[in-house]
């Protein structure tokens, strides 16, 4: 294992192996946990289950925060209003989750930008996203409620240098890891390299949690197997549970109804459920645990879907050769629409997009998240067809030719329109962000035909342990579970079944990490 930061070295109460002010479990959204704990002077102890920092935090491409209002925000130009943008929260969430949660969430993010920049080490600049509802109240469809680190070299994270996860080229296809780290990695790099230089926090690495200490109802602390030994590590303050999801678990997905499949997931290794465990065993309340950050899944030949967005082209088609969903629209919102069509037997996996020529053969998809390998895996694998009439298509993929030929027909019609007036495809500025403001409605006349195969992905499940708005767990009768907290995907989502915008995951996880190590703190909190 590799050398670890050991911090301060704190006498061991008894029955204890070291004590901390506050135990973090957990380094994607956790790791803002453990560096505003540390920050406020508390000793802190960062777990992290695998041998990699970062979690699914580090896998996104952008690595966003929904923060309306922030300081990044209103140096690129923004006149958004906080109270513009908790009416689109709430006109999107609805009652589902608390609204005392969801306006912590939408008032607090300036406030923690302002907090992060007051240190040197943490840089944000604006990335112009839509919000994903662009048709509700107060919708912000210039893209300024979205935030990301500002990139830096791995080199500059001082002794956790090549110590963080991804990018998923890397551990999947083998690619180097690039020297300058971007997206999430960025993120947690810059969480790292300002841990480096606190020297009240440690962080481990390839250390599990197994379960919670608790003393007369209270958390007081957490087993930690660290080199195949069981450790007792007392948390004076507190313990954050900031674990991810259990989108790795089939097991709990399963138990839990979650639709898709762990091989499909991309969330990161260590994410099994282990932290939801640990809580529901001392009297936790959970919530949503049905439900996952939801995406359709372009498949590769190693059999896995993977998340994929920016679609130029091509229209997806089900079973029966018939276009269901707008293929434009937010990446939630159309996994969504794939699981309502499969709960229904409507569709069955996979499905396919169906494209031209025009480009060439290689799918319309600009963001694969996993690189493309060659064509020719694809074939051989049977997940991308080529076909010089659409007919003969039909019959690769299994589909009746004449509802595919009736469906692109269709579909060219409206292309020529430039209105879907059967899936609003282009209606909302999100459609035609990839676009250029352009129509999406591209049509389907450019021989040879090509068809691609699709499946469900996930960026995570959501359903998890039940908080206020200071990130403490609730117990089943409503009242905190002294000592312990939660955030991220260990946390039920403050966004419920939705997905309003990009960065609401990781920017919900960072925020309430940070709530929770304010309140271990005693320190003020500005929303």
């Amino acid at each position: 294992m590799p050398e670890e930061a050991v911090g301060p070295q704190i006498p061991a109460a008894a029955n204890f192996d070291a004590v901390f002010d506050v135990v973090v479990v957990g380094s994607g959204g956790g790791i803002a946990g453990a560096y505003t704990a540390a920050r406020e002077e508390l000793s802190v102890l960062l777990v992290e289950a695998t041998e990699q920092f970062g979690g699914t935090t580090a896998y996104s491409g952008g690595g966003g925060m929904w923060f309306p209002c922030n300081p990044a925000l209103a140096r690129a130009g923004s006149d958004d209003t906080i109270d513009a943008a908790l009416t689109y929260f709430r006109a999107v969430v609805g009652d589902r989750t608390p609204a005392d949660l969801q306006e912590a969430y939408v008032r607090g993010g300036a406030g923690f930008i302002e907090y992060l920049e007051e240190d040197p080490g943490f840089e944000f600049m604006a990335l112009p996203w839509p919000d994903y509802y662009g048709s509700a109240p107060g919708a912000r469809n210039d893209g300024l409620r979205h935030t990301i680190a500002v990139p830096l070299p791995d080199r500059d994270l001082g002794q956790y240098a090549g110590s963080v996860r991804g990018p998923l080229d890397t551990e999947r296809l083998g690619a180097p890891a690039p020297d300058l780290l971007i997206g999430g990695r960025a993120l947690v790099g810059r969480f790292l390299a300002a841990l480096d230089k606190l020297p009240n926090a440690s962080c481990w690495r390839e250390a599990p949690l197994t379960e919670l200490i608790v003393d007369d109802g209270r958390v007081t602390g957490a087993v930690i197997e660290r080199d195949g030994t069981p450790m007792r590590v007392r948390a004076r303050r507190g313990v954050l549970l900031a674990a991810g999801g259990f989108e790795q678990n089939a097991a709990m997905r399963a138990e839990y109804g979650v639709p898709g499949s762990a091989t499909d997931t991309m969330g990161g290794p260590g994410n099994t459920g282990a932290a939801h465990r640990a809580a529901i065993a001392v009297g936790a309340d959970t919530d949503l645990m049905d439900q996952a950050w939801w995406s359709p899944g372009m498949t590769h030949p190693d059999g896995r879907s993977a998340f994929a967005l920016w679609f130029t082209g091509g229209i997806f088609v089900n079973q029966d050769g018939r276009r269901f969903v707008n293929e434009s629209a937010p990446y939630d919102r159309i996994g969504r629409e794939v699981i309502r069509q499969l709960d229904s037997g409507a569709t069955t996996l996979p499905f396919w997009m169906v494209y031209d020529d025009r480009a060439g053969a290689i799918p319309p998809v600009g963001a694969t998240n996993v690189s493309m390998v060659a064509a020719e895996e694809y074939r051989a694998a049977g997940l991308w067809h080529s076909a010089d009439t659409l007919e003969e298509l039909a019959a690769m993929i299994g589909v009746p030719a004449g509802n595919l030929t009736a469906t692109v027909a269709r579909f060219n019609e409206l292309a020529a329109l430039g209105v879907d007036s059967d899936f609003g495809r282009g209606d909302e500025p999100y459609d035609r962000s990839f676009t250029d403001g352009a129509s999406p409605l591209v049509p389907i006349d450019t021989a040879p035909y090509h068809a691609a195969a699709f499946g469900l992905s996930d960026l995570g499940t959501k359903g998890g342990l039940r908080t206020d708005v200071h990130g403490r767990v609730l117990a089943r009768d409503g009242a905190p579970v002294p000592g312990l907290y939660a955030a991220g995907n260990t946390m039920a989502a403050v966004s419920g079944t939705t997905y309003p915008g990009g960065g609401n995951p990781i920017g919900a996880s960072m925020l309430f990490s940070h709530f929770a190590a304010l309140d271990m703190a005693g320190a003020e909190v500005h929303r």
